[in-house]
């Protein structure tokens, strides 16, 4: 059916009007090719699990988005029950592209309530607008060996130089997140290997 379908980059807007999408496309086309994972580097005490807090999200693509002209914006809508939050990256030229609005419901009626809606709503909805994911999913974490971490702290003291020690604690605190025995160890060995110098 001709007619039906706006021409190539472009979108009709609730208006009816025409809106270009040709640069702003082209840019995030290019800022994506530098975003990185988003780190799991938070823990969730009730799950014992890691996962990537707003920080790292942002982190992931603030710099690929920002290199290419495109600012983001994360608007808040009213609504009693919870939060909306819609991730709108705007280029340099004007264009911009919506991420569509995401309503995350309050757990509870209160600012703690609230705020943690709002945390949530930014960061699943800027990973889904910009496409990036958390550095693996529960299935390939699943699948990965786990390293004990009586063997990570092993790593850590067998090391004999100080690059040999920044692979291990990387290492660990991949495999266990942040863990006062793996920081303790880390100190204990910086302080032995430059005594040693």
């Amino acid at each position: 059916m001709a007619g039906c379908h706006p021409p190539n980059n472009r979108v009709i807007n609730r208006n009816g009007k025409v809106l270009r999408m040709d640069k702003i496309s082209a840019a995030l086309v290019k800022a994506q090719k530098a975003f990185g994972p988003a780190l799991k580097s938070s823990t969730n005490p009730h799950f014992k699990s890691r996962y990537a807090d707003l920080a790292a999200c942002v982190e992931a693509v603030i710099d690929g988005l920002n290199a290419n002209g495109i600012a983001l914006m994360q608007r808040t809508h009213e609504c009693e029950t919870g939060v909306i939050v819609e991730t709108i990256l705007i280029h340099e030229s004007g264009e911009q592209i919506s991420g569509g609005k995401l309503h995350v419901p309050a757990s509870k009626h209160d600012a703690q309530g609230y705020g943690s809606a709002l945390t949530y709503a930014r960061r699943y909805s800027l990973m889904s607008t910009t496409g990036v994911a958390a550095e693996d999913d529960d299935g390939n974490a699943a699948r990965k060996p786990q390293i004990s971490l009586q063997a990570s702290l092993a790593a850590m003291e067998a090391s004999t130089s100080m690059d040999a020690l920044k692979t291990a604690y990387k290492a660990a605190f991949q495999a266990h997140g942040a863990h006062e025995q793996i920081e303790a160890m880390k100190d204990a060995m910086k302080s032995k290997l430059m005594e040693v110098k």
